[in-house]
């Protein structure tokens, strides 16, 4: 199931060779899941088996992060670049405009993918670059402590934490409403990624900058925010739903910032729905 692909994206210094892990499974449309900042691809996995029934499912290990090695020289981790690498990475699967939905920062290179139609809807779960300047300041200080700790604590810590339902919520409460649920092996391994994340801090530096100002018009386009997000606050999706009029607002009672392992059946409808 989890594989790499090696394909070449442009630079000012030639094409470069980048290569990417992923995840495929299931049958029908083409689905590609993009996840956030200092997260991995098993964050889908909560919803894979449910979406794997109605789509040809491929999550996404973002170059620096996960399984997928960093960016080579002169390729930044910008939303040009990485957008040109999703539509390299595409066209090296065979992906012919396919479904997409991103998490976070994997919900704005959706909606920056949609921007370039080159994908055939998007579903955006709590998609960042709809912030104000304060909120951003915010979630930004929140995942460089995140990350600093991640960085710092001993490898049996982080297990003897996760094995228990007070250690999960410990570690992963800010982006998870129920952390609880959140098996003790997964808590170790995204705490490991967020640690190990080679892509981090450029990606971070990058999205200082970043708001989503573009009207997707004549792409279907749901934007879906959990009620208990305490990294990207939920009034954020009010302001998604002002740039991108025509977009499907949906509210995911009882979910975090990472909504799929809060109520995978929930998510995983919505995702289903958005991509007919």
């Amino acid at each position: 199931m989890s594989a790499t692909v090696s394909f070449k994206v442009p630079s000012s210094h030639g094409p470069q060779p980048v290569t990417v892990s992923y995840a495929r499974v299931g049958k029908g449309d083409p689905l590609v899941l993009l996840h956030g900042i200092g997260h991995h691809r098993q964050a889908w996995d909560p919803v894979l088996d449910i979406l794997a029934t109605e789509r040809d499912v491929i999550a996404v290990d973002l170059p620096g992060f996960g399984a997928s090695p960093s960016l080579p020289d002169g390729l930044a981790y910008d939303l040009p670049t990485t957008s040109a690498v999703l539509g390299a990475l595409f066209e090296a699967l065979e992906l012919d405009r396919p479904h997409v939905a991103g998490n976070s920062l994997g919900g704005l290179l959706a909606l920056e993918l949609g921007r370039h139609k080159s994908v055939r809807s998007v579903t955006a779960l709590s998609p960042a670059g709809f912030w104000s300047e304060a909120e951003r300041r915010y979630a930004f200080g929140v995942l460089i402590a995140m990350r600093r700790i991640s960085r710092r604590m001993p490898l049996p810590m982080v297990e003897r934490l996760a094995r228990t339902a007070a250690g999960r919520t410990a570690l992963t409460s800010t982006i998870y409403a129920r952390p609880a649920r959140r098996s003790p092996e997964a808590v170790v391994a995204e705490t490991l990624a967020l640690a190990q994340a080679t892509g981090f801090d450029a990606t971070l530096r990058a999205g200082t900058t970043i708001r989503f100002t573009d009207d997707l018009a004549g792409l279907p386009v749901t934007v879906a925010w959990g009620t208990r997000d305490m990294l990207l606050v939920r009034r954020q999706g009010v302001r998604a739903k002002q740039v991108i009029p025509r977009a499907r607002l949906v509210r995911l009672p009882g979910c975090g910032h990472c909504p799929m392992n809060d109520d995978p059946a929930l998510v995983a409808r919505v995702i289903l729905d958005g991509s007919r």
